[in-house]
């Protein structure tokens, strides 16, 4: 059944994106200039988990790739590297540049001059998920250094400049914006079709069914895509002509697990405090939950920072929020999700 299993995967890139042109044309825009050896604006691209932020911005580095020799690219998960070390780790280690650092005695200036002394090709580096860096000093850093163009991905753009000093905040507010919306059932329907043409076989899936996925994935295409892959693998492990509905039921629901677990196993070490918290105590309000978390670590975060951790939970599906900014509780969506460290 499954002709092409590269297609239904997450982080899959495809030659063609759906529904996007506007957005593509916008942030290819901002990073013409480095295809002519100059310096081009941080763009900074935003929108709800599953709206394509990933994607589109992978994409359009792809095509500007193909029109420029000298044009370098690296990718920066925030999740997993949301220490300033971790991150100019990761940069440099895309760029050939870590063979004599030593994770455990290399200073992080030391990096950062590296990245100042880096005198190859024009680089854009794509901070995915980076209103989780710890540091976000980082993104000034990068901004500042002519050879490298920042694409700063996040859900919320209010809660990136939050977490910044002024002079950053500045300096982003004059960025490119790039924003997205959640995808319309019809928009989601379209990206199953071609997903479903270049990865599966033929007559294995109907229309309808298609619109049963998208309505059930709620305008967020990874989850959307989740479901496709997880009916796809059941009916190829059991040998099935075609995915039947109660495949579909059961793709749905393993798919929100997987997704939820994926993100509950990427929270920091702080988050993850936080969200245990309220997994043993909840419904709590934003200032119990700090008292709670203050207690229970060594170098408690802002009460500001808090709040962005249950923002970002709750984006997430891990955290459900109640009633208004005054009177607002946090639960946990799902208790019996947890943590690897369990």
């Amino acid at each position: 059944m499954i002709r092409d299993a590269r297609v239904l995967r997450a982080g899959f890139v495809p030659r063609e994106v759906e529904h996007r042109d506007a957005e593509v044309n916008h942030l290819s825009s901002v990073l013409e200039p480095i295809t002519n050896g100059e310096p081009a604006d941080t763009a900074i691209v935003t929108g709800p988990s599953g709206a394509g932020k990933t994607c589109i911005s992978k994409f359009v580095i792809e095509r500007l790739r193909e029109e420029a020799l000298d044009v370098e690219a690296t990718y920066v998960n925030c999740w997993q590297n949301y220490t300033r070390f971790r991150a100019l780790y990761q940069i440099l280690d895309d760029l050939g540049r870590t063979i004599d650092i030593h994770r455990q005695s290399t200073p992080h200036d030391e990096l950062i001059d590296r990245l100042q002394q880096y005198d190859d090709s024009r680089t854009v580096v794509i901070l995915d998920e980076a209103d989780q860096l710890e540091d976000p000093g980082l993104i000034y850093n990068l901004h500042s250094i002519p050879k490298f163009a920042v694409i700063c991905i996040a859900n919320n753009e209010e809660e990136l400049f939050g977490r910044v000093d002024d002079r950053l905040v500045s300096r982003l507010r004059s960025s490119e914006h790039v924003r997205m919306d959640k995808y319309h059932n019809e928009q989601l329907v379209d990206i199953l079709h071609a997903r479903v043409e270049w990865g599966l076989e033929q007559d294995v899936i109907t229309d309808d069914q298609l619109y049963r996925i998208a309505d059930a994935a709620a305008g967020d295409a990874r989850l959307a895509i989740g479901i496709l892959r997880t009916a796809a693998s059941t009916a190829d492990r059991t040998n099935a002509d075609r995915i039947t509905d109660n495949m579909l039921l059961e793709a749905a629901d393993d798919s929100r697990a997987q997704i939820r677990q994926k993100s509950l196993d990427s929270l920091t070490p702080h988050q993850r405090t936080v969200y245990d918290i309220l997994r043993e105590h909840g419904p709590l309000s934003p200032g119990e939950i700090h008292d709670r978390y203050a207690d229970a670590v060594d170098d408690p975060r802002t009460q500001r920072t808090v709040r962005n951790y249950l923002s970002k939970m709750t984006q997430y599906n891990l955290l459900e929020a109640e009633g208004t900014s005054r009177d607002r509780t946090y639960t946990v969506a799902d208790p019996t999700t947890t943590s690897t460290n369990d």
